[in-house]
């Protein structure tokens, strides 16, 4: 694994690769969750407001609170039409800012693998939600090559060059979701798995999108010229294989858990 930290600052480029897959698992999964309306949310790394936004318009929640390192994602959040609800902030998924109990449910939307101690950051979420309320998460299966980008992940490998991964990739099985919400003392945990594809109009722009806005494109933009060309004819050769009009279709996997805090 290497060593260097995966960082989102830049809120448009985000939402040009990981915001649009992230829109397109969280339909799924809030079609799973049938959560009620007129609850009052925290959405835990949100980012640059993709899932946030979709949240509001999918579950009429009465409030909503954003929280995310990141400063250039949060501004972008901010500017969301469909955020107006929202009260977006800086903070940490392990030190939330909320008193306890003032929340109906919380969600981390492909955010549990980026935090240091994924036990530590459910604890928190179960915290800040009252007795009875919802806690939930989704994540790219990272280990099960469900992430979006493992086919460059992959061919990376091959040629010798370590991509990066997020600091608790292990957690976004299926099975460590669920003894992670179990071992948080959550009641009716249940899991389930997100399938979700993507096309795009060709390669080009699928490897433009790649390289902006995701965890990849630092590295690779980083080759020696010779490696990145090669890196980049191996994964359009694989990507292309089976596509058929020249468009692109990329397939990935989310696993998904809810559980709730005992009464």
């Amino acid at each position: 694994m290497s060593e260097q930290k995966i960082r989102f600052d830049d809120g448009a480029g985000y939402e040009q690769m990981m915001g649009k897959w992230s829109r397109l698992a969280g339909d799924v999964f809030l079609d799973w969750l049938q959560a009620p309306a007129e609850k009052h949310w925290v959405d835990i790394g949100c980012g640059n407001g993709a899932f946030t936004e979709l949240l509001i318009e999918r579950c009429a929640p009465s409030a909503v609170s954003g929280i995310d390192p990141s400063e250039g994602q949060l501004a972008y959040a901010r500017e969301r039409p469909g955020c107006r609800l929202a009260v977006f902030q800086q903070g940490d998924a392990m030190s939330l800012p909320y008193a306890g109990g003032s929340f109906d449910a919380a969600v981390m939307a492909l955010v549990i693998f980026f935090v240091p101690d994924p036990a530590k950051g459910v604890a928190e979420m179960s915290r800040v939600v009252k007795p009875g309320g919802l806690v939930s998460a989704y994540a790219w299966d990272m280990l099960g090559g469900g992430f979006p980008l493992a086919a460059i992940q992959a061919q990376m490998r091959v040629m010798g060059h370590i991509p990066m991964l997020p600091p608790s990739p292990e957690v976004s099985r299926k099975q460590a979701l669920h003894e992670t919400w179990v071992a948080a003392g959550l009641k009716a945990v249940e899991t389930t798995e997100i399938k979700v594809q993507r096309t795009f109009d060709d390669f080009e722009n699928y490897w433009q999108i790649a390289m902006v806005g995701s965890s990849v494109g630092p590295t690779i933009k980083a080759l020696p010229a010779p490696d990145y060309e090669a890196l980049k004819t191996s994964v359009q050769q694989g990507l292309e294989h089976g596509s058929k009009g020249g468009r692109i279709v990329v397939h990935a996997r989310a696993n998904a858990v809810r559980g709730f805090v005992p009464n």
